[in-house]
This record gives structure tokens, C-alpha cells and sequence, in this order.
């Protein structure tokens, strides 16, 4: 169970959630993370693509412009991925710490004194 919530929670699904319309059940992890669950209306293919993304940065950097302007227009208590490569990619591009949604829900998820130590 959920201990505690984060203010503010931005969510990039990787493209196989994206075709597999595992998009709305990530947003509902997301919320119950965090008071506020942002999905960038850019939010589509890092262009990462296992690990092109290192050998051509500006194919990542092309396809992540818009997501990038738009989660750089503010900050996020928490930057939520569903795929290591993809979160290298919007890392690079935004500068935020992008992690699975996996690292936040054990956080949150451990009791309040563990949590702490």
C-alpha cells in the first residue's frame, strides 16, 4: 500500500506501453504516486531505440524537442519511466532524473520509518 505521495509526477510510457495500450494503467500507477500525475501531451518516441540513442544523440534529441520544452517549463518532484533506454533519452533531453515508476513505488510503498533511516 501507498504510505505517502509525492506533489508532482511527470510520466513518459515507452512506445511498447504506448502500442500495447498500457498507457492509462501507467497513469494510474502514477496517480496514486503522486498528488499530481503530469502525461506530456508530447509525450511519443524518445527515438532512443535500445541503443541508438548513444550512437546518434540527435535522433533522441529530435524526437524528444516538444516533450522536452514542455516537462522543462517546470519542475517535477518525481520523472517516471517505463523503460531504462527510454529514460536515458528524456534524461539526456530534459536534464531531469528519469527512473522507472518501480524505484517511486517501492519508496512509497515502505513504511514511513524505513523511509526515513
Amino acid at each position: 500500500m501507498v504510505q505517502r505521495k509525492v506533489p508532482s509526477a511527470v510520466l513518459h510510457p515507452s512506445c511498447s506501453t504506448q502500442l500495447l495500450g498500457l498507457t492509462p494503467k501507467l497513469q494510474a500507477i502514477a496517480r496514486a504516486l503522486a498528488e499530481e500525475a503530469v502525461l506530456p501531451v508530447h509525450a511519443t518516441c524518445c527515438g532512443f531505440a535500445g541503443d541508438r540513442g548513444f550512437l546518434h544523440p540527435e535522433l533522441t534529441a529530435s524526437a524528444t524537442a516538444a516533450e522536452a520544452a514542455e516537462v522543462n517549463g517546470r519542475t517535477f518532484d518525481g520523472y517516471l519511466g517505463s523503460n531504462r533506454m527510454c529514460e536515458v533519452g528524456l534524461q539526456l533531453a530534459t536534464g531531469a532524473p528519469y527512473r522507472s515508476f518501480i524505484h517511486l513505488l517501492e519508496e512509497l510503498t515502505r513504511p514511513e520509518a524505513a523511509a526515513s533511516s
